[in-house]
């Protein structure tokens, strides 16, 4: 973002590794950082979106560090560039940050460019289509950014360049996917901490937008809310399906006591007649015992 664009680095060639300790170069007359503020709250915010999201839900399967308005050095008198955000693949921060080495990105420390660099423009001063765009692509750096909300630079907001055979080629598609990254990029409009604008998200290989600390938090919250509705809902109906095999239940058992109820009486029923017949017969038997017909 910053105006002050550095003069073109030359081609870089880069083994991924670190300079040996005895070849690295004397940079005490470098100053790494001069303390110049970020130019609006905007970018200050977009900037810090794009790396703490990496931080919070990428896994690429290895190290990686992502920065934000951090210098990147590549040549010892040459001015760096200040992305307003780098990203490298298969390298570490240091455990340390504090040594003058360790406060920028020094390409001879980490052994190779970073992988990608995302400016955001706030006005026509930058470089960053013209100065920044030849720059990068020397030093090698394969994916290069451009995000200009406001359109300083031209009517597409969102340009994204893939390094091919050293030089930049634009991106045509609607949803660019970074595929040696494993990262898309897209623009999405809603409410970033207290701020409602149009951000630079960065995507999954499916699309979906690739969540905030802060926003994974709520997820999760809701997911817990949403299985403990559903434990809720499941316990309801396992209560009410028990409620009604308790009452067939008990209307199989009161069919069986009122079947019985009926049987007794039949029983009962039977046996009366039947002791009124043995009763009738011994008095017939009495009367005949007796001469009367």
């Amino acid at each position: 973002m910053s105006s002050d664009a550095p003069a073109q680095p030359p081609m870089l060639v880069s083994e991924h590794r670190p300079l040996p300790v005895e070849l690295h170069p004397n940079i005490e007359h470098i100053i790494t950082e001069d303390g110049a503020p970020v130019d609006n709250q905007f970018s200050e915010k977009q900037q810090r979106l794009l790396a703490e999201v990496l931080y919070s839900s990428w896994q690429p399967g290895e190290p990686f560090v992502a920065m934000s308005n951090v210098g990147l050095f590549f040549a010892i008198r040459t001015p760096p560039f200040v992305p307003d955000v780098l990203v490298s693949l298969g390298v570490a921060s240091p455990a340390d940050p504090f040594p003058k080495k360790n406060r920028s990105y020094f390409v001879w420390e980490y052994g190779k460019p970073p992988d990608l660099v995302v400016e955001i423009v706030s006005n026509e001063e930058g470089g960053e289509d013209t100065v920044k765009l030849q720059g990068y692509a020397k030093l090698g750096i394969t994916f290069y950014i451009i995000y200009d909300p406001e359109e300083h630079l031209s009517s597409k907001p969102l340009r994204v360049y893939r390094l091919v055979s050293g030089r930049y080629e634009l991106d045509q598609s609607e949803s660019p996917f970074l595929e040696s990254l494993g990262l898309g990029v897209r623009i999405w409009h809603g409410v970033y901490e207290d701020m409602s604008q149009v951000w630079l998200r960065w995507t999954t290989a499916d699309g979906q937008i690739m969540l905030t600390g802060k926003e994974r938090a709520i997820a999760e919250e809701q997911r817990a809310d949403k299985e403990q509705q559903r434990t809720l809902v499941e316990k309801q109906r396992a209560d009410d399906e028990k409620q009604r095999a308790d009452e067939e239940k008990q209307r199989a058992d009161d069919e069986t006591q009122r079947a019985n109820d009926e049987k007794q009486r039949a029983d009962a029923e039977a046996k009366r007649a039947n002791e009124a017949e043995r009763e009738a017969l011994r008095l017939k038997e009495k009367l005949r015992q007796l001469g009367i017909e």
